[in-house]
């Protein structure tokens, strides 16, 4: 008689659990989280004025004396269910500082906004999709012997494309560490756009902040040729941010210009390299700065929104930039299931990560996202709420926020310990299963209610 599989026969054993109802309760809880935290412990709500005790909840009575909570991982690739949730929260902290809420005024959606985008520069002529690749009258070749056009017309979908002419032409040290200093870049930039704006509006550059904010929030985003590239909304507010108004100077007009000299203008140095010397990093020539206008006449508020956080839950394996786990050993790119174009990024990192004058970039230890050791999303302190906010309200409307509404003293205390993390073979089949049948009944919601706003038109 044949076997059952491993996952199979864990998964009967999981479904003839007395407590298995309770199990499943939890499981669906966490949306069917894929690698889900198991902690112990209580919380009890008190009435604080008086010491009464409202609500107790002890992990002793749950299956294995253990509740489960989400990972929280951002990434599609790792646990989709959790990246949901966090595209949900990526879309509202973004949208509130478009168009207010979250605490913040409505009036924000009046100031001036920009959806801007700068990309990295060339490191070398790569294959393009769209209209024929890269035509040359010349059909000359490089001095490796390689072709230095190329006619084809590439689908977009097509492997080549993102991928160098040629591999020894292309300056994959600068491509590197490029990427090791696109945050000292961003945030060089950002200073550079109040010191045009100061100047601009005849202020003393160091007094730019007792009259104005700017406010901003960007993901980075991967490109075919797996150079990251940063889409961000930027807000110009008063000088208390959000809750006060821009000066009379400020404009979008004004800003789009600080936006364009800042990007053009500012520059990084690496340190000095025996084997690479000494590069000046800078932006590339491709900048777009689209005015964000409140009577709609430009992009939609909610369709950036909704822009920046589909890109916020991509890892670096889904857009073919690297992969979403760190390298240990030089053997582990090998092995890596990427490019070669990328594979000799990867490389590229573990060789210079070896030298002594990059070691406070860390390029091995970023080796897998091709030494970018940015955040994805980054925002100002004003920009808008934070993750942490839209967690704790969620948490707490989901733990005791009935009690608060009944009792206003209330308060909670808490005694939490970590004990473990993952799935058994079975669990992970039933909470895939979990998490597929609310992915299928959140598209029944969606075509439902599509379909009302159909009929409400019509």
């Amino acid at each position: 008689m044949r076997q059952l599989p491993e996952a199979d026969r864990d998964a009967i054993r999981i479904a003839q659990d007395p407590l298995f109802a309770r199990w499943l309760d939890q499981i669906t809880a966490t949306g069917g989280c894929a690698h889900p935290v198991h902690l112990s412990g209580s919380t009890t709500t008190l009435d604080s004025a008086t010491g009464e005790i409202i609500q107790h909840y002890d992990t002793r009575n749950e299956p294995g004396e253990r509740l489960l909570i989400r990972c929280r991982n951002r990434r599609s690739t790792v646990c989709a269910p959790c990246s949901r949730l966090h595209a949900g929260d990526t879309y509202h902290l973004v949208r509130a500082g478009l168009l207010g809420g979250k605490n913040i005024p409505t009036t924000v959606r009046d100031r001036p906004r920009l959806f801007i985008t700068l990309t990295a520069p060339s490191f070398g002529p790569v294959h393009r999709d769209g209209d024929r690749c890269r035509p040359r009258r010349d059909r000359g070749r490089c001095e490796h012997g390689r072709p230095l056009g190329c006619a084809a017309v590439h689908d977009p979908a097509d492997p080549i494309v993102g991928q160098p002419l040629c591999t020894d032409c292309y300056d994959y040290p600068a491509h590197v560490l490029w990427h090791a200093h696109a945050g000292k870049l961003w945030d060089r930039f950002v200073i550079d756009v109040r010191r045009q704006l100061a100047t601009s509006a005849g202020l003393v550059q160091s007094r730019f902040a007792d009259h104005a904010r700017l406010s901003f929030a960007r993901v980075a985003e991967y490109q075919n040729r797996a150079a990251v590239h940063v889409h961000a909304v930027v807000r110009l507010d008063g000088p208390n941010g959000p809750d006060a108004e821009p000066p009379n100077w400020a404009s979008t007009d004004l800003l789009t210009d600080a936006v364009h000299a800042s990007a053009r203008r500012v520059r990084v140095r690496t340190p000095h390299s025996p084997a690479v010397g000494e590069l000046e990093l800078r932006w590339g020539a491709q900048i777009h700065a689209r005015p964000l206008r409140a009577d709609g006449l430009g992009p939609d508020d909610d369709a950036v929104a909704a822009y920046v956080a589909k890109y916020v839950t991509k890892g670096a394996s889904e857009t073919g930039a690297g992969t979403d786990h760190r390298l240990t050993t030089r053997g582990d790119i090998d092995t890596a299931p990427v490019t070669d174009h990328v594979r000799a990024l990867m490389r590229t990192c573990w060789r210079l990560g070896g030298l002594p004058e990059y070691e406070p970039l860390h390029l091995r230890a970023w080796a897998h996202t091709l030494g970018y050791r940015g955040h994805i999303l980054t925002k100002s302190r004003a920009y808008s709420t934070t993750y942490a906010a839209l967690r704790a309200e969620r948490a707490a409307h989901r733990t005791h926020g009935a009690a608060q509404e009944t009792v206003p003293s209330a308060v909670a205390e808490r005694h939490w310990r970590y004990v473990g993390s993952g799935h058994t073979p079975g669990a992970a089949l039933l909470a895939a299963g979990v998490a597929e049948d609310l992915a299928r009944l959140r598209e029944v919601i969606r075509e439902q209610q599509s379909s009302v706003l159909g009929e409400a038109v019509l």
